[in-house]
Parts: structure tokens; sequence; C-alpha cells
């Protein structure tokens, strides 16, 4: 068997170490709750981050710098509205802003894009559960969009970690 690209096909199927459990599609399944509330938090998270990183641009050592932390500020402005959305879609709710969310200034640049790169790969993991637990189309695909966005993030803050160690 072959590979429509020429490549040979070694095709072997996932099997997880351990079991998957399949989320409910009903609208008041505990998974999806658990997605709601998960969503709730993130907008918090994405807040955080965004004052965080703001914080970065303005110790970041050249305007490349900047500008690439400017870049991924942006996108986590995007996935916060994109949060609110999915929250006000399942809810019918508005999360409230809330104007006590701070960060912890780090040490130095170098420890902020350590723990900006280390952040972005939690947030992933936290957005796996939520997208899990939501129903197949529009929502989903919101998720996935934001999940491969914080793995560009990790990328470029494993590419400014580099340039400045």
């Amino acid at each position: 068997m072959h590979c429509p690209y020429g490549y040979p096909s070694f095709y072997m199927p996932y099997v997880p170490s351990h079991p998957v459990p399949i989320p409910h599609r009903d609208p008041a399944s505990s998974c999806l709750q658990t997605a709601i509330q998960h969503t709730a938090e993130a907008v918090q998270g994405e807040r955080e981050d965004e004052l965080f990183y703001q914080y970065l641009i303005s110790v970041a050592p050249t305007q490349e710098q900047k500008d690439i932390i400017a870049s991924i500020r942006d996108d986590e402005r995007k996935h916060n509205q994109m949060f609110r959305q999915i929250y006000r879609d399942f809810t019918g709710q508005e999360l409230q802003p809330s104007n006590g969310e701070t960060f912890t200034k780090p040490e130095s640049y170098i420890k902020g894009i350590q723990q900006a790169l280390f952040g972005e790969l939690k947030a992933v993991e936290r957005y796996r559960v939520i997208w899990q637990c939501l129903p197949e189309g529009k929502y989903r695909d919101m998720l996935f969009e934001i999940i491969t966005d914080e793995l560009k993030h990790a990328s470029k803050y494993n590419f400014l970690f580099t340039l400045n160690k």
C-alpha cells in the first residue's frame, strides 16, 4: 500500500495509552459544562497573557522582537473575543470584563520569554479539554484555530529564547 504522495505507507492506528472519555454532546452534559467553565477561565487567562506580553514588548531589546511579541499579543486579543463568543453562544450571557488582572514581572527578559513559552504550551493542554467537550463544527474549529495559534506562539518564543541565550 502506498501513500498518495509517494511515501511508503506504514499505517499504525492511534491507540491511546489511557482511556479517552467520549464526551456527550447533550448541552446539559457535565463535559460541556466543564468546557463552559474552562472557557470563562480562558478569557481571564488570555487577558493576563495580553498584559504580560505588553510588558515583554516594553523590555524587548530590538524592534524585531517587539514586533514578534506584538503579533502574539494581538492573537491573544483575538482569542479573548473568540472565547467570549463561545461562552455567550452556550450560556446566553456576556462575561463581564474584570479589571483585576495582574501579572508578576519576571526577573529578566529571558526569564519572561521562558515563562511565556511554557505558558503557551500549558494553554494548549487546557484548551484541548475544551475542544474535546464542544460539539462538532464551528466551536471546535474556533478552538482548533486557538490551539494552533498557541503552538505557533510557543515556536516564536522558542526562537526569541534562542536569539537571546
